[in-house]
């Protein structure tokens, strides 16, 4: 791997032109192949084998008419104080406002509540539906105001007038300046520890080509696999991330290299080899684990998945090819400006170079030197103490709640959240988690007259609609309204038993098939899909990444510890995620004005997304440590060397990721901050607690037991050579500054 990898580096330094045109091509080509695509598809979501998506589908089959993928908005209207609606006057503006909602852009149907019995027994409150014609992520900005406009008319006249439903435009909406932030961020990052703002510009660059690419060609695909324009968003936030993570390893080998004597087109060929190996490793557990997401069975998350961990293979090929090209147009100004005239330039004197040595002999031990020989001697003191801090903040992890956002975890303030309040303070918690059942039979009026019957004698239920058949009869249609909330457990053991009697009910009414959807069972089947898929990708990703760093390392300890690591980072995360934004602590601080359960979709995420990016800093920190034990170094002495060279940049590739994240904590929409935060914790915990602590902490206790690999397997496994040893034979030893310098005539860097 080393030695094709460093013919590839040395390739693109020399042919630096041509590798650059090749990626400027691919840029454009992709740019104008996603001018001229079709628009992308809008989101779909769907989860095939549950049952609320069958019925789900049973329903758009039986009742075209229905429009039941069609947005809807409930309109909750109450009358002033002292007053009734059911009074002549209040009841003329309601049917006013009934009136311009059906008239509104899209609108197929507005419900008259003095029509569908929606008038709440104290005649105080009320609700009207409006029904569109298209998706909610198809409603129009025209649409919208229409529906303000109707509200903000009826507001006029003196009723409470709010609004619910995926047809409401939800305020906070991702603003787009995150990655403004997080780009800036590293940029600062990057110029403070290379001292070279060429050097800090490459790994920019590089990474700003990545997603480029990676977007463009989401676009230019979408109509072809379906890849909607928010399947980017993952892509883009990753691509970015890692992007200038992999291009900053192999800038800072270069220097490295460079400093150590190499030759120009040896360091940069090397650079590659060596940690450009790591790259790919590191990008191939980014890959796993993104791709892994589709055992999940959720084609959404599978689609961002995919299309993220596409993004990841061209940064990682960005890296390894583009990366040593652009540094053969600047093979000396990538180093530190005090340190380039040792590069060109006449010789130093005999004075001039026994300053230079003494210099050099008086430089303190950089900051990775003095904490990884601060961590050999206590080992067991920043273990215990790293172990028991992220255990103790991984606590409230134990009280994690799960659920998908609703109208009832909305901000106060919002028309969403005043209307699910008013709903239920007049009709139940039941009427904002109602459930759709589908009768199926040859007479399915009469069927679901006598299934309804008998759900009405159900505890938990507070009340069965009449059945509504199609055009042929031959399904039915009934909505049921539990007695409590759609996010509380007594719901969820409802529809459970509901589903449980469906077949005694449909053995008792004809034979019927009955099926239990709506909103509520959809997302409780959402959950329980995930749930259920956890252990298996968990158990996909950490085995196949395992079974890499069994290849990287040649040892069994080195991936078990790594992996063991995550599991700690990761709980630590969720109990910081819980705390935050379950149970409100510094919840201003944070921006969080209303805590509660934590979206379902979260944990798989995170574990897919940091366990890649947690591998990324193993691979780049013990490949270095790998590459000295290797070389004849003691174990306590490579836990040192690794640090020497690998801490401050694995350092800075942490600080940039967290940025990159943390960016999206100030967005104002509640799921964009929790992923931003979450994501920022992870890293932070995992980089600086986990792979700079812990690790060596382990390195040292275990010794040269940690590189210990069965005789039977060594034979077995193929030697991917990532530390570059098979290169000492092709490179020789480097030649020393000073004769490098005699030999070398001024060559503008």
């Amino acid at each position: 791997m080393a030695t094709f990898l460093y013919k590839v580096g040395r390739f693109a330094f020399r042919r630096r032109g041509l590798v650059t045109l090749l990626w400027l091509a691919v840029v454009v080509g992709a740019g104008f192949a996603a001018s001229v695509a079709p628009p992308p598809p809008t989101d779909t979501f769907s989860m095939p084998g549950t049952e609320s998506q069958k019925a789900f589908d049973l329903l758009k089959e039986k009742f075209p008419a229905m429009s039941v993928d069609g947005a809807t908005a409930r309109v909750v209207v109450r009358a002033p104080a002292g007053e009734k609606l059911t009074d002549p006057t209040q009841k003329a503006k309601v049917e006013s406002l009934v009136g311009a909602l059906a008239k509104a852009p899209d609108v197929v149907a507005a419900s008259d509540p003095f029509k569908t019995n929606a008038v709440s027994q104290d005649g105080t409150t009320a609700y009207a539906v409006a029904t569109y014609k298209v998706s909610a992520l198809k409603v129009t900005d025209e649409a919208h105001d229409g529906l303000d406009k109707a509200l903000e008319d009826s507001r006029a006249t003196g009723l409470t007038v709010e609004a619910g439903g995926d047809a409401v435009k939800v305020d906070g909406a991702p603003g787009g300046g995150a990655e403004g932030i997080g780009i800036l961020v590293s940029a600062i990052v990057l110029v403070l520890t290379f001292g070279s703002m060429i050097a800090a510009g490459m790994p920019l660059l590089t990474a700003i080509f990545g997603v480029a690419i990676g977007g463009a060609a989401i676009t230019a695909l979408g109509t072809t696999f379906g890849l909607s324009s928010t399947t980017s968003t993952l892509a883009l936030m990753i691509g970015l991330a890692v992007g200038i993570d992999y291009a900053l390893f192999i800038v800072s080998r270069y220097r490295s290299e460079m400093a150590e004597g190499r030759e120009r087109q040896d360091a940069a060929g090397r650079a590659v080899g060596t940690a450009g190996s790591a790259v790919v490793f590191a990008g191939l557990t980014v890959i796993v684990a993104l791709a892994g997401l589709s055992v999940v069975n959720i084609p959404m998350l599978t689609k961002m998945g995919l299309a993220a961990a596409g993004t990841v293979a061209v940064a990682v090929l960005i890296a390894t090819t583009f990366v040593p090209a652009l540094l053969g147009f600047a093979p000396i100004k990538v180093m530190p400006r005090s340190e380039r005239k040792k590069y060109y330039g006449k010789p130093l004197s005999e004075r001039q170079q026994r300053k230079a040595d003494k210099r050099a002999a008086r430089q303190k031990p950089n900051l990775g030197t003095r904490w990884a020989r601060f961590v050999v001697r206590r080992p067991l003191v920043v273990l215990l103490f790293g172990v028991l801090g992220l255990g103790v903040i991984a606590v409230p992890a134990a009280s994690l709640q799960l659920g998908l956002p609703g109208e009832g975890t909305m901000a106060t303030d919002t028309t969403q959240r005043k209307a699910y309040d008013m709903l239920s303070e007049s009709f139940g918690a039941g009427f904002n988690g109602p459930l759709m059942v589908t009768v199926q039979a040859k007479d399915a009026a009469t069927a679901a007259a006598g299934v309804g019957k008998e759900l009405g004698k159900v505890e938990g239920i507070a009340t069965v609609t009449p059945a509504t058949p199609n055009d042929t009869g031959d399904t039915a249609v009934l909505t049921v309204i539990p007695k409590t909330g759609p996010t509380e457990t007594e719901t969820e053991d409802l529809v459970g038993h509901i589903r449980g009697i469906a077949g005694t009910l449909g053995a008792a009414n004809g034979g019927a098939e009955i099926l239990v959807t709506g909103q509520t069972a959809l997302f409780i089947d959402f959950s329980q899909t995930l749930d259920d898929a956890m252990l298996p990708y968990l158990g996909l990703v950490v085995g196949l990444a395992f079974l890499l760093l069994v290849l990287v390392f040649r040892s069994l300890l080195v991936p078990l510890k790594a992996a063991l690591g995550f599991l700690l980072s990761v709980g630590a995360a969720l109990g910081a995620v819980v705390a935050v934004f379950q149970w409100g602590w510094l919840g201003d601080f944070f921006g969080v004005e209303q805590p509660g359960p934590i979206m379902s979709t979260l944990p798989i995420f995170m574990i897919g997304v940091v366990f890649g990016l947690a591998m990324d800093y193993e691979v780049f920190l013990v490949t270095r440590m790998r590459e000295a034990y290797v070389h004849g170094a003691q174990p306590s002495e490579a836990v040192v060397t690794g640090f020497r060279y690998g801490g401050r940049v694995v350092g800075a590739a942490a600080i940039i990721m967290v940025s990159v994240f943390s960016g999206f904590i100030m967005e104002d929409n509640v799921f964009v901050k929790m992923v931003g935060f979450s994501l920022a914790i992870a890293v932070l915990f995992d980089a600086f607690v986990v792979r700079m602590a812990l690790v060596p902490a382990l390195f040292a206790l275990l010794g040269r037991s940690a590189w210990w690999l069965p005789r039977w397997l060594d034979r077995l496994l193929p030697n991917m050579d990532v530390e570059g040893e098979k290169l000492n034979h092709v490179l020789g030893a480097p030649i020393p500054a000073q004769q490098r310098r005699e030999q070398e005539v001024h060559i503008p860097g």
